[in-house]
């Protein structure tokens, strides 16, 4: 069992910048694939982007792609998304989610562990 806790979010401008952090807990944070998602008010929650469990391989959705990063640093058992010029649209809870001995993995229902979401607000 794994329990994932996400912090950073906040209020920002559009064009500004945030970084997110999920902490995990355990020792076997190396084997798992890391995820993030978000949900909007009224939407069904979506993939933003994942990271393998090397950290070698990462995937983003079309939406995401070229504006942010995500990355993760084993040793202190936590994934990152750096989140540049951000949209009125990028404006959800974002959720890290963590899939056990997996590489890219982007369906929602796969993942096993769930953090209990940060809340990103742009403004216009």
């Amino acid at each position: 069992q794994v329990q994932l806790v996400e912090s950073g979010g906040g209020l920002v401008q559009t064009g500004g910048s945030l970084r997110l952090s999920c902490a995990a807990s355990g020792r076997t944070f190396s084997s798992y694939a890391m995820g993030w998602f978000r949900q909007a008010p009224g939407k069904e929650r979506e993939f933003v982007a994942v990271i393998s469990w090397s950290g070698a391989n990462t995937r983003y959705s079309d939406s995401v792609k070229g504006r942010f990063t995500i990355s993760r640093d084993n040793a202190k058992n936590t994934v990152y998304l750096q989140m540049n010029n951000l949209k009125p649209e990028d404006t959800a809870v974002y959720y890290c989610a963590g899939v056990r001995n997996a590489g890219i993995v982007v369906a929602t229902f796969l993942y096993n562990y769930w953090g209990q979401g940060t809340q990103v607000t742009v403004s216009s």
